[in-house]
């Protein structure tokens, strides 16, 4: 496992459940300890679950309690309840935490009822941070807004630049001789999941084939697994449309997603709650003209680039298709718009952003001392419980025994 201490630096480690290999997060938190290295800090990476592939440089969350110490800065990566984050709670060390949003459960319960369950639980366990944190990070405004307004008292963005190294690679020619035919190609890259909207691309689609251009096909590329009940919804709506040339490719390798950017007219999104969207920023660098659905965080990740719809009507949204494909001079003037959006991106200082917020922790005056009591979060789960009675089971918590010496 990699370890970096170094008694004569000072340390600011990074905390989260699990690593994953190409994700956003991942590239997030490996760019950040490359900066923080390169500034003289001690900075490991502590996980419950990393991919194979990154494993070694990574060490077990189960390490923290006897390195971290009360001068030490922890980086707290918050997505779902984990014992990793509860562990980094019961620590001594000042702590900045980075909130990567949470999908609102209410798009999951029919599909995926345990994964919903999940996201309520962390949307709530996240509150618990307010008085732990010395500053609280939204990776977009709209995260940071989030994060005020559940009441953490000093707030910050932390900017996502994300890596494009993947997208630099010999696109998958095999995909040329498959789809790059004449037709027009409209594209979506993202986890094929509710929030994404993927029935309402699949509509579109419909409407657009029909009305403009018979010659066309969607291509979907993404991640489906854990949500093959949804995926069938999917494939029931094409069949009831009986639209043909949809296809739900699933997951890629590199070269095959550059392919797919290289051989698409127009990148389309439907989705209704982003973080921050990595996608369109990767449609933008391969200078693939974006309509998007102007939802939470996508107006501010398209930062002017792009053009935004917020009326879901398929005929509207098929037109707007149609004057991007078939206009050669809007075409370019809404990739001039996406380049000067990637190139004010590309310019944001990430390393000083980050190490201004790392100066402000360290050097702030400290937090109020807390004691962690060895049952804190039974305590908390007990409370998650009962809140859930009072809601869906108003009855029944009624029912329940009062203390005797709580205020009536």
């Amino acid at each position: 496992m990699a370890k970096s201490h170094s008694a004569d630096r000072p340390v600011v480690h990074q905390v989260l459940a699990t690593l994953g290999y190409g994700d956003a997060i991942g590239q997030e938190v490996l760019g950040i300890q490359r900066v923080l290295r390169d500034a003289g800090y001690a900075s490991d990476i502590f996980v419950e679950t990393a991919d194979p592939r990154l494993e070694p440089l990574t060490r077990d969350f189960r390490d923290l309690p006897g390195d971290a110490t009360a001068d030490d800065v922890l980086i707290h990566h918050f997505s779902l309840a984990s014992k990793a984050s509860r562990t980094a709670y019961a620590l001594p060390s000042r702590m900045a935490l980075v909130y990567h949003n949470i999908t609102p459960p209410e798009y999951l319960i029919d599909v995926h009822p345990f994964l919903a369950l999940r996201c309520w639980e962390g949307r709530r366990e996240l509150g618990a941070y307010v008085p732990r944190c010395d500053l609280a990070l939204g990776d977009s405004e709209f995260n940071r807004q989030e994060l005020e307004s559940l009441g953490f008292p000093r707030t910050g963005v932390l900017p996502v630049v994300p890596s494009l190294a993947h997208l630099d690679v010999d696109p998958d020619d095999g995909l040329s001789r498959q789809f790059d035919d004449g037709w027009t190609n409209i594209l979506f890259v993202g986890r094929v999941i509710p929030n994404k909207r993927i029935e309402d691309l699949i509509r579109f689609f419909h409407a657009y084939r029909v009305a403009h251009n018979p010659r066309s096909r969607l291509l979907i590329v993404g991640s489906f697994g854990g949500f093959e009940g949804y995926l069938t919804t999917l494939y029931d709506l094409i069949a009831r449309l009986r639209t043909p040339d949809v296809h739900l490719v699933g997951q890629v390798t590199d070269a095959e997603l550059a392919g797919f950017y290289d051989i698409a007219d127009v990148f389309l999104c439907a989705s209704e709650h982003e973080g921050f969207c990595v996608p369109l920023i990767e449609a933008f660098h391969e200078r693939l003209p974006v309509l998007a659905y102007g939802a939470t965080a996508v107006p501010a990740t398209m930062d002017g680039g792009g053009i935004l719809y917020n009326d879901k009507d398929p005929a509207l949204v098929a037109a707007l298709i149609d004057a991007v494909v078939s206009d050669r001079a809007l075409r370019e003037s809404i990739l001039d718009t996406q380049d000067a959006a990637l190139d004010r991106l590309v310019a944001r200082d990430f390393a000083g952003t980050l190490l201004g917020y790392v100066d402000q922790v360290r050097q702030g005056p400290r937090l109020p001392a807390w004691d962690v009591v060895w049952d804190f979060w039974q305590q908390f789960d007990m409370a998650e419980r009962l809140e859930h009675l009072r809601i869906d089971r108003p009855s029944i918590y009624q029912a329940l025994t009062k203390d005797p010496s709580a205020a009536p």
